[in-house]
């Protein structure tokens, strides 16, 4: 019993140490996310933190991985019993939009701050942060080839260029609300997806 508990509070630990990174990386960035800086913030010793995770590199990765799934766990799990498609797709729109706009982070999407900080360098981050990003992209355009196929899309629709279209959108929604302080973007992000997607809004 002692060691499952020991175990536990290990995982709890890392979590914690985890959840820390992430919220300073949405402030300032991956990059800012410092040994030093998290035992202060946690109130732990910096062998206490590095120990968990042996260098900054492997910190980095598992901030990203823990962002990914909260991101799948918000915005994919709960749509991904419905019909493949546009009713999917629609769906995923809506999960999409209030995920950016609220991801639990006060930096806002980390997920697009990665992304912009990273886009353009080589190494181990990168690699990961592409992966996750093309298995979602993936995912969206196999639903955009499923609505096709229904003939809920065109015959001639551009797959690419539609998951380009709403990724485009999702990823405005941080700097709109943050830097020019947007208070509507919910609202205009889901209307442009569904432009996109060809679909007029209920309300």
């Amino acid at each position: 019993m002692a060691g499952r508990a020991s175990a536990q509070a290990a995982l709890e630990t890392r979590r914690s140490v985890l959840e820390a990174a992430a919220e300073i990386a949405s402030r300032e960035g991956l990059d800012s996310v410092t040994i030093g800086r998290l035992a202060e913030v946690l109130g732990m010793s910096k062998a206490g933190v590095i120990g968990q995770f042996r260098s900054k590199e492997r910190l980095q990765l598992e901030t990203v991985d823990l962002v990914v799934e909260s991101f799948r766990v918000r915005v994919w799990r709960p749509v991904r019993h419905l019909d493949a498609g546009l009713p999917r797709l629609l769906a995923v729109c809506a999960a999409w939009v209030r995920y950016a706009v609220d991801p639990g982070y006060s930096g806002g999407c980390l997920l697009t701050q990665v992304t912009y900080d990273y886009d353009g360098r080589a190494g181990a981050v990168h690699d990961r942060i592409a992966e996750s990003r093309t298995r979602w992209r993936d995912a969206l355009g196999r639903d955009v080839d499923a609505a096709v196929a229904a003939g809920d899309l065109p015959s001639g629709t551009d797959t690419a260029q539609v998951v380009y279209g709403l990724e485009s959108l999702a990823g405005g929604v941080t700097p709109a609300r943050l830097l020019h302080g947007d208070s509507r973007t919910e609202e205009w992000a889901l209307r442009g997806m569904y432009a996109i997607l060809g679909v007029r809004p209920s309300n």
